[in-house]
């Protein structure tokens, strides 16, 4: 998170886009394998889990293991742990940049969290060296932050009076090239995947873009204005993407999402 001040997380805004998010989730969860859920005396942990709806399909895809999910916003733990009857699946707060494990962990899954931090990419090795041998890290982060989608709130942020509040803002840290997560982690494993996946999101109603990353990667523009500055920058931005992602004559808006994601399995 912001090194600064965390965003302080809205959970039914996030979760209003859940079906989209749940996809690249799913990708991941997809490589994990069934082994390291079986692994006595070892636990699953969601890094990042925010209001725990992919940390409850961990826990139905891995019927034998504790799943712990660990996030920093209470906001978002309070939302997972009302809507969480499983009692294998607990939740805590955590800060994903100095995570350490109560009860060793097999796999460490993180789903679009990391990117929040600054040099994320050197906390991996650390998180690596956590697992046994054969243990899985496995993380999809956005590697959307050059489409316009994500260029177009700096723009909007120098574009009206409220440039100057703005200017201090950082956004989210932008995701390294896939080749130097695998120069990194590449001589700590015995196997690693790194590829991408462009999701050519559908969305609908109005100002589908902005309400997309009004949960997420504008949070942090947002949230360092007043009301009537809010709503100037966020009409200004609705503007800047709404020309770079029109409507079809379906309705339909059709958003490409870039994300990366990397499983790596300790040697």
């Amino acid at each position: 998170m912001d090194a600064v001040k965390s965003p302080t997380w809205d959970a039914n805004l996030y979760l209003k886009f859940a079906d989209h998010r749940l996809r690249p989730a799913l990708d991941l969860m997809g490589r994990l394998d069934p082994a390291n859920g079986a692994r006595a005396g070892h636990a699953i942990y969601d890094l990042g889990c925010g209001a725990g709806n992919i940390t409850r399909i961990l826990a139905e895809r891995f019927a034998q293991s504790p799943i712990v999910g660990i996030d920093s916003s209470e906001e978002m733990l309070a939302k997972a742990r009302s809507q969480t009857v499983d009692k294998r699946v607990t939740f805590a707060r955590g800060d994903l940049a100095r995570f350490t494990p109560e009860v060793p962990p097999a796999i460490l899954y993180s789903n679009a969290a990391y990117h929040w931090l600054e040099g994320h990419i050197d906390l991996f090795p650390g998180l690596l060296s956590l697992l046994p041998s054969g243990g899985q890290l496995a993380i999809q982060m956005p590697r959307n932050h050059e489409a316009p989608s994500h260029a177009l709130m700096r723009k909007a942020a120098d574009a009206g009076p409220w440039k100057a509040k703005l200017d201090r803002v950082r956004g989210i840290a932008p995701v390294a090239e896939p080749g130097r997560y695998y120069d990194v982690l590449k001589p700590l494993c015995s196997a690693l995947e790194i590829w991408e996946s462009v999701y050519q999101q559908p969305l609908t109603g109005k100002d589908p873009v902005a309400q997309y990353t009004a949960g997420t990667g504008l949070r942090p523009f947002l949230e360092a204005l007043d009301e009537a500055e809010r709503k100037g920058f966020y009409d200004t931005y609705t503007g800047m993407v709404a020309e770079a992602y029109p409507t079809r004559p379906d309705g339909i808006t059709l958003f490409p999402f870039r994300r990366l994601f990397i499983v790596a399995r300790r040697a």
